[in-house]
């Protein structure tokens, strides 16, 4: 089986290292294709303005200076001898629960693997709180994501779905159970920009997140989280929301509306 790794944290990054040591549990054909720097929030962003270059840092390891999609694409159409059976995203730092999928370049890196008819999973090990300074439990996504993964594997394929695997933070002996979840929304007010100003009285801005404490829906990926269980969320690109679609059709089906001239 041949597997193509992405992420990103970037091709350094500590949950690269992880996944692949959970990927080689499972095959000893693995790629990796990741950016050569941060790309955390770029979303499915791809690079259409500017070149892409690859630098090769050893046998079967190749660093993009782009986003996760662009590693996704390269390894596809340029890198790898031939189409992977699996693309694994991750392991990142922190959970990507919630809107957070939308944001991210971890699920968004599945999400392109998916595009291409490949199964794909997206991996992430959520912190107590985002600082430099936390350390990961990577031995909890390490200890448990080989056995979940050759789960989903044994099920057959969905075409058009991801898998979003977050592992809570905590050591690998004080996770009990499996979740499979749906995707949760959090209070959008959690999200906000602070204004700062630069030494030459210019204003800049710094987006973050005020992580305060919610009460989650039962059954989604954050309550999961919060109480300390493994989620797996399966995930689709369709944003269509069909409800409105139906609605919608009682209005604007058939002829198009002319515009009203007073």
């Amino acid at each position: 089986m041949r597997i193509l790794l992405t992420n990103d944290d970037g091709i350094e990054a500590e949950g690269l290292a992880c996944l692949e040591r959970i990927s080689r549990t499972l095959s000893d054909d693995v790629w990796v294709v990741a950016p050569a720097t941060e790309q955390s929030g770029k979303g499915r962003g791809i690079t259409l303005t500017e070149p892409l270059r690859i630098n090769k840092l050893g046998d079967k390891r190749f660093a993009v200076t782009g986003t996760p999609t662009d590693c996704v694409v390269l390894a596809f159409s340029d890198i790898l001898p031939g189409k992977p059976d699996l693309v694994l995203s991750g392991v990142n730092r922190g959970h990507n629960v919630g809107e957070d999928c939308s944001y991210s370049g971890t699920v968004a890196g599945a999400l392109q693997g998916m595009a291409f008819g490949v199964r794909s999973i997206a991996i992430s090990q959520s912190l107590e709180r985002f600082h430099d300074a936390v350390v990961a439990h990577w031995e909890t996504a390490e200890t448990y994501a080989p056995g979940i993964i050759a789960k989903l594997l044994a099920q057959p394929s969905q075409p058009g779905v991801i898998m979003n695997l977050n592992f809570p933070a905590r050591p690998p002996e004080e996770v009990k159970e499996v979740e499979v979840t749906v995707q949760g929304f959090r209070d959008i007010g959690e999200m906000f920009a602070e204004k700062r100003t630069d030494l030459r009285g210019r204003d800049y801005f710094w987006m973050s997140f005020r992580g305060a404490k919610q009460d989650h829906a039962a059954g989604t990926d954050l309550r999961a989280m919060d109480e300390g269980r493994i989620s797996v969320t399966p995930l689709h690109i369709d944003l269509t929301h069909r409800t409105s679609v139906h609605d919608l059709k009682g209005v604007l089906g058939g002829a198009p509306p002319k515009a009203h001239v007073a």
